[in-house]
């Protein structure tokens, strides 16, 4: 990778230094994937069953799965990925669990009571890359907050031929609706729905740049009312490493984030510029090795390593970059972590590597990629419920309360606002008292206590 000093670098050169891969940026893309949308929209299922054949080279007469194909894949998965997938399975549900919010419900002045509800979105479409490198793992990234949340419709969408692996997965994690299709032609299909495909409300799941594009455009577009997760694009990873890290740990690192595409992106920042060589002479072995080797070859090319006085600046040079993973490989990686404020996914340490976040350690790896992780944060439970306020005065809760909004609302000269707050008043004054006795809040007061 190219090696370049931080300080000696204009701040225009800065900014050239941690642009994301050129591929990513593809003038072409947003019109190619509108027509792709476009066609799904007009010519549904067949639009899918044509696309299948165009990109996957698969020619299909049914794009859902039926129990029976489901079986059958089950069965042929060998019993020791049954045994890795339940592992991972187990971390993954043990740590969302943990992330189950209860109900707020607070008195803000008496008579005055305020609430936060979650309840789970009710239909989920998750979209599972397969390409290159079916991704197993991103079924239980999925599926299992989806199914913890309670959301009561789970579609899973994937390249065709679905990996036997990823209907297993899929199957344990309670999943039957499983269709054969992906890119953005999946996710038009998710967001407006076909014949065979059910609509869906939000969409969740990693992709491709075609993929993300497509989550992007579908979310923005008025003929559908569909939210995505987060930009969860081409994988990244930054590593921050002092002259203690083992060079051939950090090669193994950047190597793992770099097969999996081309428009991948992995950076190395360091105070030790010795240890950069030894990386990269590392790279260069390791390399030889991996029958992705081609792959990973094309992502080192947009790839770079950056060498910085200290372990503050490296952190600075990791929070303007925004990484989607960020590997901490020092003596002391809690103490540069304080000053981490922008990345997807953190992991600290020489025997923490970005892989284990990836399958098993219970972590979410869906996360969001481009620089969003300065301001969108990672998968969890939250994301598959929505959460709405609930407010209830009693007529003593609305005096206490009643003239600082009269006051407010004359002051934005919003006069209907103003009313529906000055009548209740006029009511409550017309019959004497406060009416508290039979008011819905000292009702559920009442309820409570029993």
């Amino acid at each position: 990778m190219q090696i370049l000093n931080w300080q000696s670098l204009t701040p225009q050169e800065q900014v050239s230094t941690l642009e994301r891969s050129p591929l990513i940026g593809d003038n072409t893309l947003e019109q190619s994937v509108a027509k792709i949308i476009d066609a799904v929209v007009s010519e549904r299922d067949a639009a899918l069953l044509n696309f299948n054949l165009k990109f996957d080279g698969v020619a299909l007469d049914n794009l859902a799965l039926s129990k029976q194909q489901i079986a059958q894949a089950c069965a042929k998965v060998p019993n020791e990925l049954k045994q890795a997938i339940a592992q991972a399975k187990a971390n993954i549900d043990k740590f969302h669990r943990a992330q189950v919010q209860q109900n707020i419900d607070v008195e803000t002045q008496t008579g005055i009571r305020c609430e936060l509800r979650s309840e789970p979105i009710e239909r989920v479409g998750l979209y599972i890359p397969g390409g290159t490198a079916p991704l197993i793992s991103t079924v239980l990234m999925l599926a299992m907050p989806a199914k913890i949340a309670g959301c009561a419709k789970r579609v899973l969408v994937s390249p065709p031929p679905i990996n036997d692996a990823i209907i297993y997965a899929a199957n344990q994690c309670g999943i039957d609706d499983i269709f054969q299709v992906g890119g953005a032609q999946a996710i038009a299909a998710l967001a407006f729905g076909t014949e065979t495909i059910p609509q869906v409300d939000k969409i969740f799941g990693p992709g491709n740049r075609f993929v993300t594009e497509a989550k992007r455009a579908v979310s923005q577009d008025n003929r559908c009312k569909v939210s995505i997760d987060m930009p969860a694009g081409p994988s990244e990873v930054l590593i921050i490493a002092d002259s203690k890290a083992n060079p051939e740990f950090v090669a193994a690192d950047l190597l793992s984030q770099a097969e999996h595409g081309t428009d991948s992106q992995v950076m190395l920042v360091t105070d030790c510029e010795r240890l950069a060589e030894k990386v990269n002479q590392a790279l260069t072995s390791q390399l030889a090795k991996l029958s992705r080797a081609e792959i990973a070859t094309e992502a080192l090319k947009c790839s770079r390593t950056i060498i910085v006085d200290d372990m503050n600046k490296a952190a600075t040079v990791s929070n303007l970059y925004g990484p989607e993973h960020l590997i901490i490989q020092t003596e002391q990686p809690r103490q540069v972590l304080t000053n981490i404020r922008a990345a997807g996914s953190v992991f600290l340490g020489a025997y923490t590597p970005e892989s284990v976040g990836d399958y098993a350690s219970g972590t979410n790896h869906v996360l969001p990629t481009y620089g969003y992780s300065k301001t969108v944060s990672s998968l969890s439970l939250a994301d598959f419920s929505r959460r709405f306020t609930v407010q209830e005065l009693s007529a003593k809760g609305l005096q206490t309360l009643g003239q600082s909004v009269l006051t407010l609302a004359e002051a934005e000269q919003l006069d209907a606002h103003k009313n529906a707050v000055a009548i209740r008043l006029e009511s409550i004054e017309a019959r004497g008292d406060s009416g508290d006795a039979d008011d819905g809040v000292q009702q559920v007061k009442k309820q409570e206590a029993v």
